[in-house]
């Protein structure tokens, strides 16, 4: 499936790791361009996870209109394709209207999936997946990662040990298939001429953005996220995408009674750090994006300015 490259050529993407401030730098710089913006977020799209993915407040939702937040509900599943799909809808309502299309989000794979189109492997096998979490469970992260060496080295040198959930599916795709997923996934970047012009993500000081991972996590947990999830588990069976969310699946455990509220918390911050590391790797690695260094102390509105000099040459 690939996006309309017409449709894509119209579209500007922000993209960054988790707590990096391209939400309301987003918001910034769709009043200078005339955007809405579209979610490029897997999380955001489900109704009642708001703490824990920090979708956008209230009030920025009302400055610029916002698309494919609370799309489905937890306890459904949504694809990579789906995604897609929405997306280009959405955009082209979006331009019709006279408005530009601006993503913004921390999803590398909805950001490779719209920039160069989507692989739409075999169904998910939740048996078959189940046996492999329980195998990663017995064993280890690294364990199942080695198995994914053996037979599709090419992707298990992009994937970190520890993400287990694309580990997974690349080990599916292969007992299913027989093929290795990274030679089925061969979508290859637009021609150079082709691509979007205006494709950037936010690379800020690790160190900034470490302390500001942890003091955005222990907010969350102030805010209600403990409630939140507990109020979702009761209101609905949560689908097991929902389930494996950062942030969810430690307060999940939590409320099982496997761990401490303070070790939890902990754990929350832990993850989120790794998988801010595991975005920068994904940004980094798409020859479509610009990379946009930021110290950390610039307010929204700077961001938004620097990201717009920086566009201005191809306006």
């Amino acid at each position: 499936m690939k996006f309309d490259p017409d449709l894509l050529r119209c579209c500007w993407f922000l993209a960054g790791p988790t707590a990096s401030g391209k939400t309301a730098a987003g918001v910034e710089l769709a009043k200078r361009i005339g955007a809405e913006i579209v979610a490029l977020d897997s999380m955001s799209l489900y109704r009642g996870m708001d703490i824990g993915t920090a979708k956008p407040e209230a009030e920025l939702r009302a400055r610029v209109p916002h698309h494919l937040l609370d799309v489905i509900e937890p306890h459904e599943e949504y694809s990579l394709a789906d995604y897609v799909q929405a997306a280009e809808t959405a955009c082209r309502k979006i331009v019709a209207r006279g408005k530009t299309p601006l993503f913004v989000g921390g999803t590398g794979l909805y950001l490779r999936a719209i920039l160069r189109g989507v692989f739409e492997g075999p169904s998910a096998d939740w048996e078959l997946r189940e046996r492999l979490q329980s195998e990663a469970d017995e064993h280890s992260e690294e364990w199942l990662h080695g198995r994914l060496q053996l037979i599709d080295p090419v992707l298990a040198a992009k994937l970190h040990p520890r993400d287990t959930r694309r580990v997974i599916r690349a080990l599916e795709v292969f007992e299913l298939t027989g093929r290795p997923l990274s030679e089925q996934q061969q979508q290859t970047p637009l021609p150079e001429g082709e691509r979007p012009q205006h494709v950037y993500w936010l690379s800020p000081d690790r160190e900034w953005l470490s302390a500001r991972i942890d003091r955005r996590v222990t907010e969350m947990f102030a805010a209600g996220l403990v409630d939140e999830v507990r109020q979702l588990v009761a209101a609905h069976e949560l689908s097991r995408t929902a389930r494996q969310a950062l942030g969810y699946a430690e307060v999940l455990a939590h409320l099982a009674g496997e761990t401490s509220l303070e070790d939890t918390i902990v754990l929350v911050q832990q993850h989120t750090r790794q998988f801010a590391k595991r975005q920068h790797t994904w940004f980094r690695h798409l020859v479509e994006c610009h990379a946009v260094p930021i110290a950390g102390a610039e307010s929204p509105v700077e961001i938004a300015s620097l990201l717009f000099s920086q566009a201005m040459p191809a306006v």
